[in-house]
């Protein structure tokens, strides 16, 4: 396990050329991925499109049922510019990340996905996980059902972003939830729901 200072991420770029409507015509779930890393603009645009902050009362990208926010965005990143292999938690508050745990991971999540290819060639994947707790204590038992929902408003938020950038992902929901909670670093409380990896397009 690695517990590192936190690192800063470039501001997020509000100026993008490209429209929501574009965006949208060409999402497409992309699974074959370009043998090039990603930078960190790459790597902060993604971040805050799928779970930044866009308000001083700490509003998100995406919404929340009771701006609960149950979500958390962990990266495992292989191959990105400036960054060594490891696994990295978003600090949406700050727009930082920081290193939990070390070695790139990413044979291993292939594995985990029960041998889907995507997370071993693509040079990060994102993992958006679930903490019920933070949403069941206002909501109850609608807790896991308004989680759920959110982490798909996220996940499309990520879609759009890599789209736009002229990146690709795809959303994996077929995964071993304990050996990823394992290969990543996840607190126990902290259930995995998507793996999305991300990689330039062919």
């Amino acid at each position: 396990m690695a517990d590192g200072e936190a690192i800063m991420l470039p501001p997020p770029d509000l100026t993008g050329s490209n429209t929501l409507e574009k965006a949208l015509a060409e999402r497409r779930s992309v699974r074959t991925y370009a043998d090039e890393p990603l930078d960190m603009n790459d790597l902060s645009q993604l971040l805050w499109g799928t779970q930044g902050v866009t308000d001083p009362r700490g509003f998100r990208t995406a919404p929340s049922a009771g701006a609960q926010y149950p979500l958390e965005v962990t990266v495992a990143v292989g191959r990105v510019e400036g960054l060594s292999p490891g696994s990295y938690r978003y600090i949406p508050a700050t727009h930082q990340i920081r290193k939990i745990h070390d070695g790139d991971q990413r044979e291993r999540l292939s594995a985990a996905a029960f041998s889907q290819q995507m997370p071993a060639d693509a040079p990060v994947t994102f993992v958006i996980s679930g903490i019920y707790e933070r949403t069941r204590t206002r909501y109850g038992e609608r807790a896991e059902q308004y989680t759920w929902m959110e982490a798909g408003h996220a996940s499309q938020n990520c879609y759009l972003i890599a789209t736009a950038r002229g990146l690709g992902t795809v959303a994996i929901g077929a995964f071993d939830d304990k050996a990823v909670v394992e290969i990543i670093g996840l607190p126990d409380d902290e259930i995995p729901l998507y793996l999305m990896p991300v990689g330039k397009r062919l």
